[in-house]
């Protein structure tokens, strides 16, 4: 009896253990989602997305689904409907109901039929949980329902389908919920040059990096002018397809910290990059070639990075020296067409010493992160990190992969804001044949989520308002200068007194030598001074000019004949400021007397050396004058009229150049 109590005993609490874990896991589901009508679902911590099942196509008959949704206490929960497309004829069968709470307990919050009023519309809880309830009827090809939630810190919520079209503001912000990688979105674009408009917002933030699908998260987008065309490019588990031409486009607002760490320039040195193993290969007797780590280096020429062994227990890392914010990694295969290798996905872990080792994963997750990585050898696909990585070191360990393990990466990421103070062991051994990581475990092939950083493009609000500064500043900036000039003109302008110097061609040798046959020459310095304030009608005392002969040499000496000198002319031309001096030989005749002859005495020219065709000298004071005159000395010249008390001149008598009273120095001429 004992022993059928006990036996019985054990069999009934036996029974009672299942049920508790029966009811533990119903309460468990219960808290998600429950029915044969639930379609896409993601509940995040803090917001989500739901859809009934096959939208956008057709939701099926007589189903239905529950969704219970939990959010911090203390919070309220915000919900958006998307799309709602149900049979309204019968509103008994066919509805979509949210409450208040969860279990019996709750209360009804709004019914929908169908209809348009669901739309725009906030529906607000009175608590931190909410049950939503959808059941169909006949089906009458409805699309179904699509709805995102969150709590009630983001109230500027908007869905997985608001697309970039449906706002007209240049910039605006608005919170992304989790869930928005979906089947049936499409995004034409990527980043840098942006997304086309027609594109849903939320599922090109995830595509550029910015929020991720499992967490949801703020976005600021910038709106701009469209361009002809729209890439193609694969990031973050999220495919865009090229596009044509729109009338705008939009990018998003980041905080930075998405540039590369050195990979492809050669910052990371090549001794910086190790890996398990390393494929060495030679076909037909040929020399091998060696597929070395220093070949992972994206957008580099040559051979990748391979593998000797194709399985999972292959890495390769890399050592940036120092802990650096790593927010992503961009990959490609081999690039090599010949060679069309690559890894379609992978696992990363990092480290801060090179010895323990971390993998990543997902937030509120105790699962390795699965990153998709590519689908052929020679396009590049970037996946983000949300939240980032701040390490050391960085390692990728291939998951799965096509015909070989090959890779060439880029790092991509910054310095940390306030690095934590580590001890750092010794670099890890050098490249070697074969891995001593042992293998991972519990894989998953779950959607990854992944963050990236885009920049948003000048705004050409900013370009006009350079065009306009720049002119103005310009301006400005040579206005004072332009002043000064004019004030310093002026001044020089009404400067008292200006000093003008002899030109240049006044002191070379050659002026030097003409001046001796010009008939006169300021005597002094080679300047003159002229006030610029003297009166035009002062007037220098004149002087009754002396009585000079004709001067014998005007020009050139060879030409000279049987000449006369006779006295100057008489006219109003202004005087010598200084008399000739007398080291200036110029051939003046003796002054005539005032009561002398008419004509001065002739000049004796001594023919005694002259030869046929050559020049004849004057004999004078200091002076020797050449003539082509072939006439001997005894030629006939005029005979001046004598007076009774004036003695005839004999022969070979000079005439003197007139002498000057006093030497006149350089004068101021006022």
């Amino acid at each position: 009896m004992d022993a059928s109590v006990m036996v019985g005993r054990g069999t009934g609490g036996a029974a009672i253990f299942i049920l508790i874990v029966f009811v533990l896991l119903g309460a468990r589901s219960s808290r998600a989602q429950k029915g044969d009508g639930c379609g896409h679902t993601v509940l995040g911590v803090g917001s989500g997305s739901l859809a009934s099942l096959g939208y956008p196509l057709s939701y099926p008959s007589h189903s239905v689904c529950e969704w219970e949704i939990s959010v911090t206490a203390g919070l309220t929960i915000l919900v958006r409907i998307a799309d709602l497309d149900i049979d309204t004829n019968n509103c008994q069968v066919s509805y979509l109901r949210l409450y208040n709470g969860i279990g019996p307990g709750r209360t009804e919050i709004v019914k929908f039929c169908g209809g348009r009023e669901w739309r725009d519309t906030v529906i607000k809880s009175e608590g931190h949980q909410v049950t939503v309830q959808f059941m169909s009827g006949p089906n009458n090809n409805g699309r179904g329902l699509f709805l995102s939630y969150t709590n009630s810190q983001h109230t500027d919520l908007i869905t997985c389908l608001e697309k970039g079209e449906h706002f007209s503001e240049a910039e605006f912000s608005k919170f992304c919920p989790a869930g928005c990688l979906t089947d049936f979105g499409e995004v034409s674009g990527t980043i840098p040059h942006g997304y086309k408009d027609s594109s849903p917002l939320c599922l090109a933030g995830i595509h550029a990096g910015v929020v991720s699908n499992t967490l949801g998260g703020q976005i600021s987008v910038v709106s701009s002018k469209g361009i002809p065309h729209y890439e193609s490019s694969l990031a973050n588990n999220v495919t865009s397809v090229p596009g044509n031409l729109s009338p705008s486009l939009f990018t998003f607002k980041t905080s930075g910290c998405y540039g590369t760490l050195g990979l492809e320039s050669g910052v990371v040195s090549d001794s910086q990059i190790t890996a398990s193993s390393v494929w060495e290969w030679g076909g037909h007797g040929k020399e091998p070639t060696v597929w070395a780590p220093t070949g992972a280096r994206l957008k580099t020429p040559g051979r990748p990075w391979a593998a000797a062994n194709s399985d999972t227990k292959e890495w390769i890392q890399v050592d940036l020296k120092k802990e650096k914010k790593i927010t992503g990694i961009m990959t490609t295969g081999s690039t090599l067409p010949e060679y069309q290798f690559y890894i379609s996905s992978y696992e990363v872990l990092y480290s801060h010493n090179g010895q323990q080792w971390k993998p990543y994963q997902e937030v509120e997750s105790d699962k390795n992160k699965i990153f998709q990585g590519n689908t052929n050898y020679f396009q590049e696909v970037r996946n983000n990190f949300i939240p980032p990585i701040e390490a050391r070191f960085i390692r990728i360990c291939p998951f799965q992969w096509h015909q070989r393990i090959a890779l060439k990466m880029e790092l991509l990421g910054c310095q940390p804001h306030a690095a934590r103070p580590r001890i750092f062991h010794p670099d890890p051994p050098p490249t070697r044949k074969k891995s001593t990581v042992p293998p991972l475990q519990e894989r998953t092939t779950h959607t990854p989520n992944i963050r990236n950083t885009t920049m948003p493009p000048h705004s050409h609000d900013e370009v006009a308002l350079v065009a306009v500064l720049v002119p103005v500043l310009v301006l400005v900036l040579t206005t004072p200068v332009l002043v000064m000039v004019c004030s310093w003109l002026w001044k020089t302008r009404k400067s008292p007194e200006v000093t003008y110097e002899l030109p240049h061609w006044e002191r070379t040798e050659w002026w030097k030598s003409m001046k001796q046959l010009l008939p006169s020459k300021l005597d002094g310095d080679d300047c003159v001074r002229y006030s610029s304030t003297a009166r035009v009608d002062h007037q220098r005392p004149r002087v009754e000019p002396a009585e000079y002969a004709q001067p014998l040499v005007t020009g050139t000496m060879a030409s000279l004949g049987q000449r006369s000198t006779f006295k100057p002319e008489e006219c109003d031309a202004p005087e010598y400021d200084a008399p000739i001096p007398p080291e200036h030989y110029h051939a003046y005749a003796e002054p005539l007397p005032a009561s002398g002859t008419e004509y001065a005495t002739p000049i004796m020219i001594d023919r005694a050396s002259h030869l046929s065709g050559g020049t004849l000298p004057f004999r004078g004071r200091g002076l020797v004058a050449r003539t082509d005159s072939s006439q001997s000395a005894s030629s006939a010249y005029d005979t001046p009229k004598s007076t009774p008390d004036q003695a005839t001149p004999t022969e070979g008598q000079l005439y003197q150049v007139p002498q000057n009273t006093h030497n006149a120095p350089c004068q101021k001429i006022d």
